[in-house]
């Protein structure tokens, strides 16, 4: 009887104890929030894209970006020439602001360091167009490495020689602004022109240019001499060239160099009286105008029209005056906005509508490549008067 009487107490002492623990189980679950039961029946919910960090990559290298091209810049952002890369740089990001261009990115890679590095490097992160680089010795490093991968590369430099094969060559030519600016002489009764050229290969290609304009212009060149930077070697070469008699000079130097020959040149009985011509280096001199040596210079350019709405934002935005070089990086922004139209995401860069016939117009006027990959460029014919600078020849509106 007494083992019954045990059993049945340790009974019910289980029964209570089982009870207690569901108590605590429902109390535990009311005071920690409600239970997460998994439905394996609901596929997951996939994340847009968009949402995704776009700081933070899956794999080495840039992030995944499934709505943008991705473009290259190569620019100098250290070292001797950092300022014009940092302008070019500059340029390209307010070229998107102002175009609203939401559809590309742009990621800057410093040639001071090493520019088929920084080449490799922009084609391994997945760009498939490359802005620049801006020094011909540059591009001649990279030029290769982007054929192989189909890369498209919109050099800055201005040097005919390293284009072509997929390079192309966004730069100021001199031989093209030589050749305006001998047109307009020679339509003005102008026949016989001197050449004052400094040594180098800037100076092998404006005498090639100079000789061959005043020849297809129906002119004659009389007299031509080279300078280089030696001490009284400028002077030397104007009394050469001043001994003979001509109606222009070409002073295919800089602006200082032309302040610095003219009045040396007037004291020569041939050079007394010379219009003087000058090339598109002048027009990257700002004080150009203020040279009174210079009155009555003429120069063949790309407009300065846009240029100096520009330099006004681009100041306002900066805190300091772009580079006059600088609206090349602009300017290629454009056309890759222009072109990205046609470019669906993902797909290599359609390097035959750089090749337009009808061209594309920028802060610089109207320009377009030809096969050999060189932009020929709309030019304007601007005189030195009065302390400033005058436009009379208007560039072409278009091709």
């Amino acid at each position: 009887m007494a083992e019954a009487v045990h059993n049945s107490q340790q009974a019910r002492r289980g029964i209570l104890r089982w009870a207690a623990i569901g108590l605590m189980t429902m109390v535990a679950a009311c005071t920690s929030g409600p239970r997460i039961i998994p439905q394996p029946e609901r596929p997951p919910v996939q994340q847009p894209v968009e949402q995704q960090p776009t700081e933070q990559p899956i794999n080495p290298g840039l992030p995944q970006d499934e709505a943008r091209h991705r473009v290259a810049l190569l620019v100098p952002m250290s070292g001797t020439n950092a300022g014009v890369g940092r302008s070019l740089a500059n340029a390209t990001q307010l070229a998107l602001l102002d175009t609203n261009a939401d559809n590309i990115r742009i990621t800057t890679y410093d040639t001071a360091t090493g520019a088929a590095a920084a080449a490799a490097r922009a084609i391994e992160e997945g760009n498939g167009l490359i802005l620049g680089p801006l020094l011909a010795d540059d591009v001649r490093e990279v030029a290769p490495i982007a054929r192989r991968a189909r890369v498209p590369l919109l050099s800055f430099s201005n040097d005919v020689s390293v284009a072509g094969n997929g390079t192309y060559i966004l730069g100021y030519i001199p031989s093209q602004s030589i050749e305006r600016v001998v047109d307009y002489a020679r339509s003005s009764g102008i026949t016989e022109f001197a050449g004052l050229i400094p040594g180098g290969l800037y100076g092998e290609r404006s005498s090639t240019a100079f000789l061959r304009a005043v020849e297809d212009a129906g002119g004659q060149v009389v007299a031509m001499e080279t300078y280089d930077g030696r001490s009284g070697s400028l002077a030397s070469a104007v009394s050469r060239l001043g001994s003979n008699p001509f109606q222009a000079v070409l002073i295919a130097g800089s602006g200082d160099t032309a302040g610095a020959a003219v009045p040396m040149l007037r004291r020569t009985d041939g050079g007394a009286s010379a219009r003087v011509l000058g090339t598109e280096l002048w027009n990257s001199d700002s004080n150009i105008g203020a040279k009174t040596a210079l009155e009555g210079a003429l120069f063949a350019s790309v407009s300065n029209t846009y240029y100096r709405q520009y330099a006004t934002k681009y100041r306002s935005r900066f805190g300091a005056s772009p580079y006059r070089l600088s609206t090349l990086g602009y300017d290629a922004v454009l056309l890759t906005v222009r072109i990205a139209r046609e470019w669906r995401v993902g797909d290599p860069f359609p390097e035959s509508r750089l090749l337009a016939s009808d061209g594309f117009a920028g802060l610089d006027g109207a320009f377009r490549f030809g096969r050999d990959g060189v932009a020929e460029r709309a030019l304007e014919v601007q005189e030195i008067r009065g302390g400033s600078t005058v436009t009379v020849s208007s560039a072409p509106r278009g091709f």
